[in-house]
């Protein structure tokens, strides 16, 4: 979720990867001229240019795209390819004109110097001749301290320091600032170690365990009918297994499904029911599926093709489900950008949209759309049969715009993005465009805080926690970067009054994962209820699974 004149690069480069992987559509780097692509860099190969725009790296964006510039969530990696054959004018020139729609200014008043600096280190980083960044930017740290002396936000909108268990919160559209009524930030987080003493924090009677830890980028997460845990390790591209649970609340079993995926997020069975013949997985770029019988630990056969997905830039995250008889397969595919117009930028083609085809001869159409990012979480409500989404909302209009959300779905819906948002607010970098589609927008059911990029959602169907909590949906909020003082790193409990539905209110459920001085160790993705009724969370932060317990007391 997505400025100052020391968020330069961040802000430059989130904008820049999502369209430099579209090049495959588009041929030219974000409508570069022939003559940037002409452009020569004056100090490519030299290592006191990488040298310092290393620095100007470490200053600027490390708190966005990390040391090793893989990203995290949804802010794009640098590296493993995602810059291959992109000419370093064509870089040069993105990052002097600018791109008011992706929330990037022009830095044409940096010093020409400079902008090449950036652009030696960012290449060779790409291409592995650059060393990492190996500390923790000064500079990101003192923008953070400066950043909790803020006075408290005014309700409903919150932040970290405020999260506390059993916290009840409702935001409506009414509540919404103006665009710009704040500046935009960039505050991304460089996770760090968790310290000894620090855990996550739930409600009064719950107790929270190590379930695992010591993974590899650990995202989605999904029961198997017969109890097993799947669990998708994305960047290593290998789906795990666990099984059983052990008096100390860990696995007694763990293995390796199937490896060699293609940044695998999604996972779901099929058919649905208790006796599936599959497995299906939401690669970045495709569907697949291995053949599947309760209790394999270990694929039995190799992968077969489902479908083709949009990929390539912007949000690489695809969720799988199935409708309860099994006669649609819906696949969330996210946006490429945050705000591109869908009418002019043919890479957005079947983006931000859920898809929908039939298994037995899958061809994908679309079922909703306007849904700028559903692939961190879709699933269907056991209750009422419907479809449900988790959706990563757009950027760069302000700390409080634009909200996050979970809702059910509706077929045929249209849900703002990228020309309005909750309804009838009109994105002004859209000013104008498609107004017949003003009073179509629908306002979600559960609106959130804004960029707190609100992941995988389960419904508690476990008998282990108290009565009131059955049907009722927990999210895990992977945690902000375009807002002062973070927000999310969180799980929420979504209140559905036993009747499968949502009158807007959210409560904060399971916190801790940021330090009071704003550095954050934690950061949930996936989420999913064990066979004895506890509740798993993966966390791609410190690489673990946590589980919370119901223990009365």
């Amino acid at each position: 979720m997505r400025l100052g004149a020391t968020t330069i690069v961040s802000a430059v480069l989130l904008s820049l990867i999502s369209i430099a992987t579209l090049q495959a559509v588009d041929k030219k780097f974000h409508d570069a001229p022939d003559s940037a692509k002409a452009l020569k860099n004056p100090y490519e190969g030299q290592q006191e240019a990488a040298d310092a725009g290393k620095t100007l790296y470490a200053r600027n964006c490390l708190a966005c795209h990390g040391k090793l510039g893989k990203g995290t969530g949804n802010v794009p990696s640098l590296v493993d390819g995602k810059l291959e054959g992109v000419a370093s004018g064509e870089v040069f020139w993105f990052i002097t004109q600018g791109s008011k729609d992706n929330g990037m200014p022009s830095w044409a008043f940096l010093p020409e110097q400079k902008r090449w600096q950036i652009v030696t280190y960012v290449t060779s980083l790409a291409s592995g001749k650059a060393a990492p960044v190996a500390a923790s930017s000064p500079s990101a740290v003192s923008r953070t301290a400066a950043a909790l002396k803020d006075p408290s936000p005014h309700a409903p909108f919150t932040d970290f320091r405020y999260e506390v268990p059993g916290t009840t919160r409702k935001i409506t559209a009414s509540d919404l600032p103006e665009p710009f009524a704040t500046q935009s930030s960039n505050n991304g987080a460089e996770v760090v170690a968790r310290p000894e003493k620090a855990w996550p924090v739930a409600p009064a009677g719950f107790k929270v365990e190590l379930y695992a830890t010591g993974l590899d980028n650990p995202r989605w997460l999904r029961t198997a009918p017969n109890g097993d845990i799947f669990l998708a390790e994305s960047e290593s591209g290998r789906i795990r297994v666990f099984r059983g649970m052990s008096g100390d609340g860990k696995p007694e079993q763990m293995q390796v499904f199937a490896s060699g995926l293609k940044r695998p997020y999604g996972i779901t069975f099929y058919p649905p029911g208790p006796d599936p013949q599959w497995i299906y997985i939401g690669d970045t770029n495709e569907v697949i599926r291995f053949p599947y019988h309760n209790g394999d630990l270990k694929a039995s056969g190799v992968s077969q093709h489902i479908a083709d997905l949009p990929s390539g830039g912007g949000h690489w995250t695809r969720a799988v489900e199935f409708s309860p008889d099994g006669k649609k397969m819906f696949v969330a595919v996210g946006s490429a950008s945050n705000d591109d117009d869908t009418d002019t930028h043919p890479g957005e083609k079947d983006r931000a949209d859920i898809l929908v085809c039939d298994p037995a001869n899958c061809e994908l159409k679309i079922y909703a759309y306007g849904i700028r990012n559903a692939g961190g979480g879709i699933a269907v409500n056991p209750q009422t049969g419907e479809l449900w989404c988790s959706v990563n909302e757009r950027d760069a209009l302000g700390d409080n715009l634009v909200p996050d959300y979970i809702t059910h779905v509706q077929e045929g819906g249209f849900y703002g993005w990228p020309w309005w948002y909750i309804g009838a607010h009109q994105d002004p970098r859209q000013k104008g465009k498609h107004p017949e589609l003003k009073d179509k927008a629908i306002v979600p059911d559960v609106l959130l805080q804004p960029h707190n990029a609100s992941l995988e959602f389960t419904f508690y169907q476990g008998k282990q926690f108290p009565a009131e909590y059955g049907g009722e949906l927990f999210a895990s909020e992977h945690g902000s970067w375009n807002k002062a003082v973070r927000v999310g790193y969180e799980v929420i409990r979504v209140p559905l009054h036993q009747t499968g539905h949502a009158t807007g209110e959210y409560q904060d459920f399971l916190t801790g994962f940021v330090l009071p001085d704003g550095q954050v160790w934690g950061r949930p993705v996936g989420i999913a209820v064990a066979a004895d009724g506890s509740l798993l969370v993966s966390d791609d932060g410190s690489n673990s699974i946590w589980r919370v317990s119901y223990t009365g007391k």
